[in-house]
């Protein structure tokens, strides 16, 4: 039985702001959990589906991409992943009724919210040129169609073939090759806006664009920083590790502009001590740094390491042997000036020399990252000095430490892996084509910032999103959404209604596919799939529901049918890869290091562990054949008179672009999402009230104002000088040409504004 939708929620006038919480989890998760999984798919649903999450036998949680551990617990998820799930497995439907009943336009006035909330898409739909509404197509017709579209292009390179990372490995691997074997390296994914800039700066410095921790190596350390990130509503099984780590002695630095509850302390559900007793503190320390500060936070602590007298404060051994580069930047960090790195991070000498002692205290260092750290314009530079501090010590390929970029989509990471990068590397286009025996795209292609660009000029006229909300991910809305109509034909992959389905081109396909909770049967029985974690885990997913609808494909099926009708007579086995997925593994496991054996590793209990040469041989497949020590010069982010720096998070109830609820239950909003949390000591500076209505402008060079009006002040303990607010509201602040050095990621996290008072009434 379909459940009900609830009505819309555009209006916050109820919204409701109380204290934020100092602990995250306990019973009020497990509620929280229970009652939207009851909500959107009814008990028995709930208890059939929620037991099988993050299982051998069971399918990966769509929510984050966090590993399992080896003992896994009979609830193997958190509260966020339980909200993911429901979602996903919600027994609520948009039928071709639902879209005879409302406009695209109609449906482009519809909150976030609203539109996730209507249930699973159920059979393909087309809104035809000049029309008003969606209307149901046939499979065939809407690959016809689509055919039609890229092979009247005059270049493949007029296609733009976005990737969401909840894409699975064999659908990413079949995407990448049917867009090559079209002719086009125009793969921009979700990656280019959160962390392209890691991958950057690892592949500089230490030659693997990864992390080089497993987690056990959390559970070995002595001391682990978490830079610019939330687990408590991001990451939540983090917690549980973070918690273990604590029991085995590591301590525990916070660094991030507003104190998140997940990261004060943490009451683990699955224990009685989270249920009836005060949990764990998990941070030892909190370093509230100001927004752009961690560059300058990372280069005090290496001038201090290089200053100190301590006998072990350098791996001397170490940078010996594996290192490359250590003068040059010896030479610029003992330039530090120490009021620049003041001013920077917003701490005190004192803070940092505390946190030095924690330093010099530990012999293996973890650091973690997440989004604030990736997105802003030198954040390639800021985690290239983090690579500094952990090589100067030795950090790197010791058990127990490392570098620990965590990602958010489930398998965004894996896609990566896959292919899915608009710069491919000569050997792997070499092993494509040997594979395959065609000639891939050697120029590189288009990535999401650029990819907008060539829409909004007119350079590309044609896009398919495999999963994801392009509309709501991306930076500067208006000029994104602008593109997007400028486009013949738009095409979506999706499960569930978004954003992305009201911003059409002249003609818009929605493809409607299977989730990860559903069975997946070709004609020799059910199949699986494969993701790979944040930490280089692969292992298999399977789902048990029965399909939201008869009419859904696969996303390996919907590639593989829409290839067969781009390319015929294209003597690569499309069909032979739709009806079997390991004919697709096999040919992973010949074209892709690591994967030897897929099909066999694939099937084994947890799956297996790509090889990872910094991590395991102490070998840096760099330019130099060492990890590089590199030189990053510090320039402090000054922020005019009465204007703040602005980063943009998630509440705790949503996942990227996909709106949950209403609630932040940690930062103590509820009922409202259109808030801008500011220290109190910056509204009064400012002359503004706690509670007041402002708009927000961003200023850029480009001297275009960017507004998101009405937004609710409250004054909040986040750093001096900055403030945070929602995406994807405020994806409308950030410039589309405001980019990362290198990376090209979108500054989210470093965004100026200004808070202009509404008019009363």
């Amino acid at each position: 039985m379909s459940r009900k939708a609830p009505a819309d929620d555009s209006d916050d006038t109820g919204m409701q702001v109380s204290k934020p919480k100092t602990w995250a989890a306990g019973v009020p998760g497990v509620t929280a959990a229970l009652r939207q999984s009851y909500d959107q798919m009814g008990v028995g649903r709930t208890a059939l589906t929620l037991l099988r999450v993050n299982q051998r036998k069971g399918f990966d949680c769509p929510g984050c991409a966090w590993p399992e551990g080896e003992h896994r617990h009979v609830a193997e998820f958190c509260e966020n992943g339980a909200k993911a799930v429901a979602e996903e497995a919600t027994t609520r439907r948009v039928t071709r009724e639902f879209f005879a009943r409302h406009t695209v336009a109609e449906l482009g006035r519809r909150s976030d919210h609203w539109l996730g909330q209507q249930g699973r898409l159920t059979e393909p739909m087309l809104k035809r040129a000049g029309s008003e509404h969606y209307e149901p197509v046939s499979w065939d017709e809407a690959f016809r169609l689509l055919a039609a579209e890229l092979t009247a292009l005059d270049s493949p390179d007029r296609a733009v073939f976005y990737t969401s990372g909840r894409t699975s490995n064999e659908a990413a691997f079949a995407y990448q090759l049917f867009v090559r074997a079209f002719g086009t390296n125009n793969l921009p994914d979700c990656s280019n806006m959160c962390h392209e800039s890691s991958g950057s700066a690892l592949n500089e410095t230490i030659g693997v664009g990864k992390g080089s921790v497993l987690l056990e190596d959390l559970y070995r350390a002595d001391l682990i920083f978490v830079v610019g990130q939330n687990p408590g509503t991001n990451h939540p099984r983090m917690l549980s590790a973070l918690e273990r780590a604590k029991k085995e002695g590591a301590r525990i630095v916070a660094v991030n502009p507003l104190p998140e509850a997940g990261l004060m302390r943490f009451k683990n559900p699955q224990r009685m001590s989270g249920v009836a007793g005060r949990g764990t503190a998990l941070a030892d320390r909190f370093l509230q740094i100001r927004l752009n500060g961690d560059l300058a936070l990372f280069q005090a602590l290496n001038r201090l390491l290089l200053e100190s007298d301590a006998p072990d404060a350098l791996d001397h051994e170490f940078l010996a042997e594996h290192a490359h580069g250590f003068e040059e930047f010896g030479e610029h960090v003992r330039g530090l000036d120490w009021d620049e790195v003041l001013e920077a991070t917003g701490l005190t000498r004192a803070e940092i020399d505390a946190t030095l002692g924690d330093v010099l205290a530990a012999k293996r260092i973890v650091v973690c990252w997440a989004m604030g750290l990736t997105q802003h314009r030198n954040s390639v530079p800021t985690i290239r000095e983090v690579v500094n501090f952990l090589l100067l010590r030795g950090n790197i390929g010791r058990p127990g430490a490392g570098v620990c970029p965590v990602r958010g989509h489930s398998n965004v990471q894996g896609d990566r892996t896959m292919g899915i990068y608009e710069k491919p590397a000569e050997a792997f286009l070499d092993a494509l084509a040997a594979e395959f025996s065609f000639d891939p795209p050697r120029e590189h292609g288009l990535d999401t910032v650029d990819a907008i660009r060539a829409m909004r000029d007119g350079r590309a006229t044609v896009f398919l999103g495999m999963g994801g909300n392009f509309v709501r991910a991306t930076p500067d809305s208006a000029v994104t959404e602008a593109a997007l109509r400028r486009c013949r034909l738009t095409a979506q992959v999706s499960t569930k209604l978004n954003r992305s389905h009201a911003v059409t081109g002249e003609q818009a396909l929605i493809l409607p596919t299977l989730g990860r909770t559903e069975r997946d049967e070709g004609p020799s029985g059910a199949r699986f799939v494969s993701v790979e974690d944040s930490m280089g885990m692969v292992h298999a997913s399977r789902g048990r529901l029965a399909p939201a609808s008869p009419l859904l494909l696969s996303e390996v099926a919907i590639v593989c049918r829409l290839a067969r009708a781009v390319l015929p007579g294209s003597p690569i086995g499309w069909e032979a890869m739709e009806g079997d997925y390991d004919v697709i593994r096999d040919h992973v496991a010949r074209v892709v290091p690591g994967f030897a054996g897929y099909n066999d590793r694939i099937r084994e209990p947890g799956g297996f562990t790509l090889p990872h040469a910094p991590r395991d041989e102490r070998r840096f497949p760099t330019a130099t054949g060492k990890a590089n020590l590199t030189v990053n010069p510090l320039e402090v982010l000054r922020v005019p008179e009465g204007r703040l720096l602005l980063q943009t998070v998630r509440s705790h109830d949503q996942y990227n672009t996909t709106i949950y609820g209403l609630d932040d239950r940690y930062r103590g909003i509820k009922a409202g999402r259109r808030v801008v949390f500011v220290n109190p000591g910056d509204l009064a500076g400012l002359g503004l009230a706690d509670g007041a209505v402002v708009d927000l402008v961003s200023e850029w060079t480009d001297g275009v104002e960017r507004r998101a009006p009405e937004f609710r002040v409250v004054s909040y303990p986040t750093a001096r000088g900055c403030a945070a607010a929602y995406f994807p509201e405020t994806n409308v602040l950030v410039p589309l040409d405001s980019t990362a050095e290198v990376s090209n990621t979108p500054t989210s996290k470093s965004v100026i504004i200004r808070l202009d008072p509404r008019p009363a009434g």
